[in-house]
């Protein structure tokens, strides 16, 4: 049987295979992060997971919508070599209106493989400082300051950036806005919004990475774990300043009650999540010692008659090491009044009710024991001639007495000898 070959009915099979085999999609799925306040252990943790997810999920780009006052040198670094190992190309956009890239910002910014800014930002102030938010000591700046020079300049050469610039953001803390930014060749483009900047960076070239090639219609945004938010959450200022006074508290009440473990065990804990708060904060070390003698002077106050004037100079040393204990001319923020007032009420409180407590159990009569006895009525049982019995909270004792008395009379205790009473009688 021969087949005879139609044209027409080909045709028509290959629109019909041709209108059910799927189409590629154009570009791939751009991932976003959003990176907000000090960089620090918990920030740059998420920052190099999220640039891992997205390199593993095959998205075109990874944009880093970025806000911070700056932070740990360590973690800019660690985030600096977390985009450099990118495979795919990573974008730092410092926005939205008035968020500014300042100090380790800096370093993140110039660091990405396409620098952006939005409308009313600014970028700029990187001269490194202590953890005091402090000048440091004029031999170790020197070192500490051209050792970050060299490391920016290293990150501008590598993307093409501004080296002067950076070398002054470091020596002189200058900063500039993004339209001053871009014409100084700090960052790559200006965007008003997300839309306008996938639009932008959409086909670019970055370096030996592939050409971002975007599907608009897919943006993925990583969001924080659990462990990142509580990471975050430590390294608030008002955070760190609640802990350390749960702590200092705590210890405060096993001190005056020992065996209680419970208040310890707490504050403890607390001490030592706040201490790990301190090391990405400006802490001011003369507030942290205030704070300190303030706690010297309540305990104190359980062991010395001072009538109060021990508690009242920890109150001043706990309000004025409250005040100082955040550094806020470093660029950080810090402790809230609406988290120092209440809280230095309540705890300042807390320490002077318990100094009050011990200062009164120590003065208290003996309500037990032999001691407990004394002063205490009793009935006369047994004639006292001048020994006898005399009844005392519902038991019998042995007693004497100087003067006979008869039975049915009451008397007082003056003393206890072993099991024998010393009474008086009672007029």
């Amino acid at each position: 049987m021969q087949i005879r070959f139609n044209p027409l009915l080909m045709l028509v099979l290959l629109a019909g295979l041709a209108m059910i085999t799927p189409v590629a999609a154009h570009g791939a799925p751009v991932y976003l992060v959003e990176i907000t306040g000090a960089i620090s252990p918990g920030n740059a943790d998420f920052f190099d997971s999220a640039i891992q997810r997205a390199n593993a999920e095959g998205a075109s780009c990874l944009i880093v919508v970025l806000d911070t006052p700056g932070g740990l040198a360590e973690s800019m670094r660690k985030m600096v070599m977390a985009i450099y190992a990118s495979r795919i190309p990573v974008v730092v956009y410092v926005a939205p209106a008035g968020a500014r890239a300042a100090s380790a910002g800096v370093m993140i910014t110039m660091a990405a493989d396409i620098a952006a800014m939005a409308p009313g930002t600014h970028i700029g102030a990187a001269h490194p400082v202590q953890a005091g938010g402090k000048d440091i000591g004029k031999t170790m700046s020197e070192k500490v300051t051209n050792d970050m020079v060299a490391f920016v300049k290293s990150i501008a050469n590598r993307r093409g950036r501004n080296q002067e610039w950076a070398e002054k953001a470091v020596r002189e803390s200058v900063s500039v806005t993004e339209t001053e930014a871009l014409e100084l060749k700090i960052i790559d483009l200006v965007a008003r919004d997300l839309d306008q900047l996938l639009e932008a960076i959409n086909g670019r070239k970055v370096g030996e990475k592939d050409a971002v090639d975007i599907d608009l219609d897919q943006r993925v945004w990583i969001k924080e774990s659990l462990r990142t938010r509580v990471l975050k959450a430590l390294s608030d200022p008002n955070i760190a300043y609640i802990l350390m006074m749960i702590g200092l508290a705590g210890l405060y009440f096993e001190l005056a009650h020992p065996g209680v473990i419970l208040p310890g065990v707490i504050g403890s804990i607390a001490l030592i999540l706040a201490f790990y708060s301190f090391q990405t904060l400006p802490v001011n070390f003369a507030g942290m010692l205030l704070i300190v003698l303030a706690l010297i002077f309540f305990i104190l106050e359980m062991k010395i008659t001072s009538y109060g004037l021990l508690s009242l100079a920890g109150v001043i040393c706990l309000f004025i090491g409250s005040v100082m204990l955040i550094d806020r001319n470093s660029g950080l923020p810090g402790i809230s009044w609406r988290v120092i007032m209440p809280t230095l009420a309540m705890v300042g409180g807390f320490f002077v009710v318990v100094a009050g407590l011990v200062f009164r159990a120590q003065f208290r009569r003996p309500m037990t024991g032999q001691s407990g006895l004394i002063g205490e009525i009793g009935m006369v049982k047994i004639p006292l001639t001048p020994k006898g019995r005399v009844q005392i909270h519902g038991e019998l004792w042995f007693a004497r007495c100087k003067h006979p008395v008869d039975a049915g009379a009451l008397v007082r205790v003056t003393a206890v000898d072993g099991l024998t009473l010393d009474v008086e009688p009672l007029k």
